[in-house]
């Protein structure tokens, strides 16, 4: 079993290497990869066009979307292990909600109140885009922390997370019903997810902090492994539930609230992810399922900025769509051959 283990991390491992390769080269510009080895280590004389679409569009890019799966995916893990639910996933706490709330705010009132369309402003209204959507999610984030506080089951934390996510979507309604059409379209582009917002220094920051925020993630693999044996059993050891729960919902609400904020309400990424790695390595054991995670949703979400990104397409397709698209059909498969293991078993 730990051979098999070994063999798979090293193959989703290598997988991103050569993902991350791919979205180099390939894309509505075809860039030889001999090109793209002499513009990444500033050697031979590469055209100023293709080290522009390299070093200003493909490797923020690609950075982005390898950094937001990982952290998408860790923060699934974790709801569904805190709520033991597998239907959990990032969004479930409305935190997404909130980033879209705060974007909303933004950019519907922007047209209606200042006269000035959001979407107009270029670089400004993206960096708009982003602090509200930090300050939104950030805000729900902070509401859920204190609820957990005063409540004691997962379950009631879960419904009012629910609650949260509907208050917030009927606001965004009634904001859109006396926005104006520009404005709605800019907030259903943002909606739709996209790792191409990001770029220069905004990706700089966001890879950064996700640097911190996945390491910092691993420290609570022993909290998680003792609460999937369930509240008693674990308050027997002597852990913390309230604290236990706590530090794990503001963890994966905070890797929720960043990716949101910089790539907007990516979704599927986080449900699916922790599904495909324990039905691939046959264990729910977080010292494997964490580190595994971290590599199989950075590998899945290049894979899906790829697509995004087909060669010989102009623009690039919605993340949302080809996430769910490609992830539901990999998802449905383990878990089938998973079930047949167990009855031929």
């Amino acid at each position: 079993m730990k051979r098999h283990t070994t063999l798979i991390l090293t193959l989703i491992a290598a997988s991103i290497a050569l993902f991350f390769v791919l979205n180099l080269v390939l894309g509505s510009v075809a860039i030889p990869l001999r090109s793209i080895v002499h513009i990444l280590f500033g050697t031979g004389e590469e055209s100023e066009v293709w080290r522009n679409i390299v070093w200003k569009s493909r490797v923020p890019q690609s950075l982005t979307a390898l950094v937001a799966g990982a952290g998408l995916a860790v923060s699934g893990l974790q709801m569904q292990t805190v709520f033991r639910n597998p239907l959990a996933g990032p969004s479930v706490l409305g935190i997404s909600s909130g980033a879209s709330l705060g974007v909303a705010l933004v950019i519907l009132l922007s047209g209606s109140v200042g006269g000035v369309a959001l979407s107009k402003l270029g670089y400004i209204g993206e960096l708009a885009l982003t602090i509200a959507a930090t300050v939104g999610s950030l805000s729900v984030m902070a509401l859920i922390v204190f609820v957990s506080q005063k409540v004691r089951g997962s379950v009631t934390l879960l419904i009012i997370g629910v609650m949260i996510g509907y208050v917030a979507n009927a606001i965004i309604g009634m904001l859109k019903y006396f926005s104006v059409e520009e404005d709605i379209r800019a907030y259903v582009i943002w909606g739709l997810g996209s790792f191409a917002r990001v770029s220069g220094n905004q990706m700089t920051l966001f890879v950064a902090i996700m640097a911190v925020l996945l390491p910092l993630s691993l420290l609570l693999i022993k909290t998680l492994n003792l609460l999937l044996l369930g509240e008693g059993y674990a308050r027997n050891l002597g852990l913390n539930i309230k604290r236990a729960r706590l530090s794990v919902i503001s963890c994966a609400g905070l890797l929720t609230a960043i990716v949101t904020a910089y790539c907007g309400p990516v979704i599927f990424l986080g449900l699916a992810v922790p599904h495909l790695c324990r039905g691939l390595l046959r264990t729910s054991d977080h010292r494997i399922l964490m580190p595994a995670s971290i590599l199989t949703g950075a590998s899945l979400a290049l894979v899906c900025n790829l697509i995004a990104r087909m060669p010989g397409f102009e623009g690039a397709l919605p993340v949302n769509s080809v996430t769910a698209l490609i992830g539901a059909p990999i998802v449905v498969y383990v878990l089938f051959s998973k079930r047949r293991n167990e009855v031929n078993e």
